[in-house]
């Protein structure tokens, strides 16, 4: 079942339930595909409903942040765990969210090379850090975010969504994810 989307060959553990084919459709209707990580946990039902919950929840629900600064943050992260998959995917996203296909392809080889806002780019230098060097985080750290203009609410959605792609980057990684073909030419 997973075999044309990763690496892995993983039959089908338990059938997808009603709420999630009705999102698979959801999916094909808005985006025109079922995103290929949708796809690789699809295996097991509880497994697609954790992640794509999560997902949900950090990149949709509402926030402080808008949704092009939660890509961005994706991109940002992913970029430094070199996740084919995630910059393709979220590079996608910033390239339509923002309508400047320019900016999507900085923030994939180095937000520091893009125009940001300040507040956008503390934002990432936080992520980014996270990323590196998580044991590093320190007040410091968090109260520069506050000096750009961040609530302590949204320095938790920012950690989240970053923690969030360090772990989807290393699932992708460990089962060679590929990401739909629609996504390279999406924004463009």
């Amino acid at each position: 079942m997973t075999k044309d989307v990763t690496a892995m060959d993983i039959e089908a553990e338990t059938p997808l339930s009603p709420e999630n084919e009705a999102y698979f459709q959801k999916c094909r209707e808005k985006l025109g595909m079922v995103p290929n990580v949708l796809t690789a946990y699809a295996f097991n039902d509880a497994k697609l409903t954790a992640f794509a919950q999560m997902y949900n929840d950090l990149m949709l629900a509402d926030s402080s942040l808008s949704k092009l600064e939660r890509e961005m943050i994706a991109v940002a992260v992913s970029s430094v765990n070199h996740c084919y998959y995630c910059l393709t995917a979220h590079g996608a996203a910033v390239r339509q969210l923002s309508g400047d296909p320019a900016l999507g392809e900085m923030l994939v080889m180095n937000y520091r090379a893009a125009d940001l806002e300040p507040k956008q780019k503390a934002m990432l230098d936080f992520a980014v850090k996270l990323t590196e060097t998580p044991d590093r985080i320190e007040e410091p750290d968090r109260q520069a975010l506050r000096d750009a203009g961040f609530t302590d609410r949204d320095i938790w959605d920012i950690a989240a969504v970053a923690s969030f792609f360090n772990m989807s980057n290393r699932m992708a990684a460990a089962v060679d994810m590929r990401p739909n073909e629609e996504y390279h030419a999406m924004a463009r």
